[in-house]
């Protein structure tokens, strides 16, 4: 029986492929939980238009992001902190921090989308990667300064 996925199936294929299974996987277990559809001219259409506004969407949301990856790799962020004997931080600088001052800033940025592999616990300049789409990537720079100085 040939359907059309309607979900990603391990080992099957991914969302729009037109695939060919037995007929008892296909009635027993791939339509009762709305994994497929029969592939006939009516749905196969549809899967096509679906293909095609996602597609769509995709693009605009690539392009959006990469200028927002732009405004970003522009943007220099302060962040003060006490410190204490031998310019030692009290405390850290996290994704929350980094967040907060790019908000300050004028960019919404998710804080899970910061990725960094350790806190910030010195005073100077950080890169921070900030991963918008899983292609889209850009790179922060973090100034860390004593605070009042």
């Amino acid at each position: 029986m040939l359907v059309i996925l309607k979900e990603n199936v391990e080992n099957l294929g991914r969302i729009g492929d037109v695939v060919k299974v037995t007929d008892g996987y296909a009635r027993n277990f791939l339509i009762p939980k709305k994994l497929v559809v029969p592939a006939n001219e009516n749905n196969i259409a549809a899967i096509d238009h679906q293909k095609k506004m996602l597609e769509k969407k995709r693009a605009a949301e690539k392009l959006s992001a990469e200028e927002l990856s732009k405004k970003i790799a522009g943007f220099t962020c302060n962040i003060s902190r006490k410190v204490g004997d031998k310019d030692k931080l009290f405390g850290s600088v996290t994704t929350t921090d980094i967040a907060d001052a790019l908000a300050a800033g004028g960019l919404t940025i998710e804080k899970r989308s910061i990725h960094m592999k350790d806190p910030i616990k010195a005073l100077g300049v950080h890169t921070v990667e900030i991963k918008l789409l899983p292609e889209v990537t850009a790179n922060l720079k973090v100034w860390v300064v004593k605070e009042g100085a």
